[in-house]
């Protein structure tokens, strides 16, 4: 199977990884926290509904208490306050090799220090949009190269900033690196061990997002990160799921995936991507190409994207798409 997979389409070398899963760092010691009088809701067990439920019962005093003592529980608390969890989380980043986003300005909503680090960035405001979008990235991302100054339109932040910028600032992005990317394009991204533990995540954070109020997001999923999209397509909680450089959903039809949200596929001529073969066998290869017509995806336009991570530069036809889809706009 490893022939058939890597040697029709080349696949490159990569380092195996495990993926992050469980509660955050911290957990126990917030567990044991009897400081309100009672007992706090468990990270592992708590849904996003309860843990808002819970937060919504607390005074201002006893949420910033909790935050201050547990800056790495409160800031990946899906269903806790958003303006609590930007405090929380810039607390955790200060003195870690990731301080630059606990800068002024900068709205973390999430950050795990854990293995190669996640981290989640949200641009505009969160908690007063009408319209959100969540960017679910592929290979090679992970807190240290979520906002890289190289190939901008291959990273959360500049797939994040562009598409922000070309809907007129008008909505709210979150730059989701919330998961275990593979590295390199080996066995990692042929398989879908990281997709399955990503898909969870994501599934938790659209949960979490509904939570406090925010709108149903649509999501912008590239290369590995739409295997996770679509693996979390029929719990996740999204009003579009937009995949591009897509190596395949592991399902054989838009009909395959058992969702309600809108599914658009991208793919540009000039995309490497093409020459990954579209098969599933023994738990290799994500499965049909979702930009062929018979899939079942509406189609965006990419004419003017260039390569696999130019599908968010100005002035493509790709990125005026998404636009209007990020807006609810699109037809």
């Amino acid at each position: 199977m490893t022939t058939v997979v890597t040697g029709t389409a080349g696949w490159a070398s990569g380092s195996s990884q495990r993926a992050l899963t469980g509660p955050p760092p911290g957990t126990a010691a917030w567990n044991a926290d009897r400081s309100v009088g009672r007992e706090l809701p468990d990270p592992a067990s708590a849904s996003p509904a309860e843990v808002a439920a819970f937060f919504g019962t607390l005074s201002g005093r006893e949420k910033q208490g909790l935050a201050r003592r547990h800056p790495l529980v409160v800031g990946n608390l899906d269903g806790a306050p958003v303006s609590l969890r930007y405090r929380a989380n810039a607390q955790a980043l200060r003195g870690t090799v990731f301080d630059r986003f606990a800068g002024a300005g900068r709205q973390i909503l999430a950050f795990d220090p854990r293995g190669r680090g996640q981290i989640a960035e949200v641009y505009g405001d969160l908690e007063r949009a009408r319209k959100l979008s969540v960017i679910v990235p592929g290979a090679d991302i992970d807190a240290g190269t979520f906002d890289r100054k190289s190939d901008r339109y291959g990273t959360p932040t500049g797939m994040a900033t562009s598409l922000r910028a070309a809907t007129g600032d008008r909505t709210a992005v979150v730059a989701w690196a919330g998961y275990t990317t593979p590295v390199g394009v080996g066995l990692d991204a042929a398989s879908g061990d990281l997709a399955e533990a990503g898909a969870v995540r994501l599934t938790r954070l659209t949960r979490g997002l509904a939570a406090v109020g925010a709108p149903k997001p649509s999501l912008f999923c590239h290369s590995y990160g739409s295997v996770v999209c679509g693996l979390a397509a029929r719990q996740v909680n999204a009003s579009d799921i937009v995949v591009l450089g897509s190596p395949g959903l592991r399902a054989d039809s838009a009909a395959g995936l058992r969702t309600d949200a809108r599914l658009w596929a991208a793919k540009d001529a000039t995309d490497w991507i093409s020459k990954v073969p579209h098969v599933q066998l023994l738990g290799l290869g994500h499965g049909a190409d979702p930009a062929e017509p018979g899939f079942g995806a509406r189609r965006v336009p990419a004419e003017r994207a260039k390569g696999h991570t130019g599908y968010f530069a100005p002035g493509t036809d790709s990125l005026q798409t998404f636009a209007t889809i990020a807006q609810g706009e699109a037809r």
